[in-house]
């Protein structure tokens, strides 16, 4: 392993966590952590790379999300293994993709609030009675100032966890539950549709109203399999496409 692969850069515009994120995850594709292999400690990674133990929980829940890791109560975090047997569809990741085009990109939070549960809330994390708050989320991402895709995102409310506005530039939905509530991501479910976007999505993506959209609706797991958290990402339909890889070896 190289020395740029090891250091993390805190002087970089790219967050440490995700730095982190990237790390762990090329050391799952080379198999330098193999299917079943359990992941250092949270305080062995902090103090390797000289982070916070808060840093490492983001990286880790975005491995949990991508389904590279997974945690048992009590025994630690372990290296999944690939499942070469599934179609797995994803949208590629925009900053990545933006980069290789040489496109500059940005990512514009357009709202966060705290709200209270309306009745589809409620269905959505399996909640019942009206005191429950929500942190609510809108984000807009754009390549040479054309907007591509439209977010909305909801994480269950701690009063113990502030918003921090240098953690909403670019805020992933397992990133947003680490930082801002008391659960640790620890599942992910993704249903991927077709659809035609709403006279709202279209005034904020620039597109015409009913055009084609990938829309995908993510929802978060706890431990105990209880919803934490629900996003809907709008994608445009004539700037997107889909790609399947199978295991850990993604190739440009």
């Amino acid at each position: 392993m190289s020395q740029e692969e090891t250091v993390i850069d805190k002087n970089s515009v790219i967050p440490i966590y995700y730095q982190l994120f990237k790390l762990l995850e090329g050391q799952i594709r080379r198999g330098d952590l193999k299917p079943g292999e359990s992941l250092p400690t949270e305080n062995d990674i902090a103090m390797r790379y000289e982070i916070s133990r808060m840093t490492v929980r983001r990286a880790i829940s975005e491995l949990v999300a991508a389904g590279m890791v997974y945690a048992q109560q009590g025994k630690g975090t372990f290296v999944a293994t690939p499942k070469l047997d599934n179609i797995v569809f994803e949208l590629n990741d925009f900053s990545q993709e933006v980069k290789k085009r040489g496109l500059n990109y940005k990512t514009t939070l357009l709202e966060a609030k705290i709200v209270r549960a309306d009745e589809a809330l409620k269905a959505k994390f399996e909640i019942q009675g009206d005191d429950k708050r929500f942190l609510f989320f809108r984000t807009v991402l754009a390549a040479e100032n054309e907007r591509l895709s439209y977010e909305v995102k909801y994480t269950i409310y701690s009063k113990s966890k502030p918003i921090l506005e240098s953690e909403l530039k670019d805020p992933s939905l397992p990133g947003l539950i680490a930082a801002h509530t008391e659960y640790v991501p620890m599942s992910s479910k993704k249903v991927l549709q077709v659809a035609s976007c709403t006279q709202e999505e279209a005034l904020i993506l620039g597109i015409p109203p009913q055009a084609p959209v990938f829309l995908i609706e993510q929802t978060i797991y706890n431990s105990d399999l209880k919803p934490v958290g629900w996003s809907k990402a709008v994608y445009r339909g004539d700037r997107y496409k889909l790609t399947s890889y199978d295991g850990w070896y993604k190739k440009d």
